[in-house]
């Protein structure tokens, strides 16, 4: 993976791909913004009590104040095996553990239980729950993953999930020509380029995410539009397969403008077919996508 692509996938946090209107472009000023590094998660006994302040600790933070940071550092340490399943969870020794309010803990938990991550029952108290209850789908859950031990397979995963869904996000696209939505999708290609040229990572990964999330808004189809956020996320994570998109260059944007020239004569297979060569794996990684998994 090239230092940019890296780089782009390292920063970049989940991105609004709502479908906006021409003026929004000074919402991708160049180089505004450095990439955010990553702590990793304490474990949660024996580790130094200064790591364990929500309040210092903002690298993972989404700005959410304590409640969001209390959210990323509970979900990270579940995800990573931190904290098993089965594992009770007691307020009060989070609360003293992290030094933040009863209020911040419950309001926090209470989002985890809706990721399915922890469960809360009378007489029982708050527990982990197995993987298999977990909402996978869920973009904080598949970036956890994702910087987690279960890195590898998660960026497998999201790279097949991606395979199924955009191609097909773009054959439908073809048949539902807007000219402002074709403009928008030609005014992100012009963001790529110009902040690859300059070696902004960040505006790049922003712009790409938000090219692709317009692309499955303008399929037609709400329940694609619903995974928006997946592929979002996928946009997001770093490791694993490279595929196109993890490779800005010109052949990238290349193809990004065959999607929408594809889009504006409205033939469907030949965006469906662009799509599927944006997101081919290149060949020096072992495991292309799509691939029959290993059992």
């Amino acid at each position: 993976m090239t230092t940019l692509a890296h780089s782009m996938m390292t920063a970049a946090r989940s991105a609004d791909s709502g479908l906006a209107n021409p003026g929004d472009l000074d919402r991708y000023p160049f180089a505004e913004t450095s990439a955010v590094d990553r702590v990793s998660m304490p474990a949660w006994e024996g580790a130094d009590p200064e790591l364990g302040r929500v309040g210092r600790r903002t690298g993972g933070s989404r700005g959410r104040g304590l409640h969001g940071q209390l959210v990323q550092q509970l979900g990270q340490m579940i995800v990573s095996g931190d904290l098993g399943a089965d594992r009770p969870l007691v307020p009060e020794e989070i609360g003293q553990r992290f030094e933040v309010s009863r209020t911040v803990v419950r309001e926090s938990l209470r989002v985890l239980e809706a990721k399915g991550l922890v469960s809360a029952r009378p007489n029982v108290g708050t527990r982990v729950r197995p993987v298999s209850d977990w909402n996978l789908l869920d973009p904080d859950i598949i970036e956890w993953r994702a910087f987690g031990p279960q890195r590898d397979d998660q960026r497998r995963e999201l790279s097949e999930l991606r395979w199924t869904i955009e191609p097909l996000a773009a054959r439908l696209a073809a048949g539902h020509g807007r000219e402002d939505v074709q403009q928008r999708l030609s005014d992100m290609i012009g963001i790529m380029g110009h902040a690859m040229g300059q070696g902004d990572a960040l505006t790049f990964a922003r712009a790409d995410a938000e090219f692709h999330g317009l692309l499955i808004q303008i399929a037609g189809n709400r329940m694609l539009d619903h995974l928006s956020g997946i592929v979002s996320a996928a946009l997001h994570v770093s490791g694993g397969p490279v595929t196109s998109c993890d490779r800005p260059n010109d052949v990238t944007l290349a193809q990004h403008g065959r999607i929408v020239d594809a889009l504006a004569t409205g033939d469907g297979a030949a965006a469906e077919a662009a799509m599927r060569q944006l997101l081919t794996v290149h060949p020096e990684v072992e495991r292309v996508v799509p691939a029959p998994r290993e059992h």
